[in-house]
């Protein structure tokens, strides 16, 4: 197991994104959401006070909004500082929404489904930057 990583320019240069290859889409849990039905596609649960958010792999034929999921492979320090914040922020100043979960091991990203090749393109530059 890696030891992990908190400085700023070390989680940065180790990104290492990785896209999936299959769609995500955000869903309200709900009567209509059966949960035993979305726990084999279910990639997060997260409990909110207003309720239950799951993000779960899309149907292709589903009309709602689809994500791509990017895991950044470093093994980020869950106390590093400033990862979440240059990550966003790139991906902002292109004009694309980004949607983080952080787990003990990686950082998760979810952008648009039509811009996944452009924020990808954005997360290898910002890593190769580090490196220099």
């Amino acid at each position: 197991m890696s030891k992990p990583v908190s400085d700023l320019e070390g989680m940065l240069a180790g990104m290492e994104p990785q896209l999936h290859e299959r769609p995500y889409r955000f869903v309200q849990h709900g009567p209509e959401n059966d949960f035993i039905d979305l726990i084999g596609t279910m990639f997060a649960f997260i409990r909110e006070e207003e309720g239950a958010t799951l993000v779960i792999r899309a149907k292709e034929d589903h009309p709602a909004p689809h994500f791509a999921g990017i895991t950044l492979q470093v093994h980020s320090d869950l106390e590093g500082v400033g990862l979440t914040a240059a990550v966003a922020n790139g991906l902002a100043k292109a004009g694309i929404a980004c949607n983080v979960i952080a787990a003990f091991h990686h950082d998760h990203l979810f952008v648009p489904w039509d811009r996944r090749e452009e924020a990808m393109t954005i997360l290898k530059q910002l890593s190769q930057d580090a490196r220099r």
